[in-house]
């Protein structure tokens, strides 16, 4: 299970025991948007190979 906690300046991430932290730039430069435009499971589509991607995606904008 992959656990992200979502800042101002980036996401702390928890892969399969492995904690780290993509910054807000490195962000929008893989998905070539704003960092508030992405979603959620954007960012697990970075983080993950093949995530099981549920629910509606949210917003980095809305969830902060």
């Amino acid at each position: 299970m992959t656990v992200l906690s979502f800042d101002k300046t980036g996401v702390d991430v928890v892969y399969e025991g492995t904690e780290f932290r993509l910054e807000k730039k490195l962000i929008e430069e893989a998905t070539q948007k704003s960092y508030r435009d992405v979603t959620d499971h954007q960012v697990l589509q970075i983080v993950e190979e093949s995530p099981e991607l549920t629910g509606e995606p949210r917003r980095i904008g809305d969830i902060l």
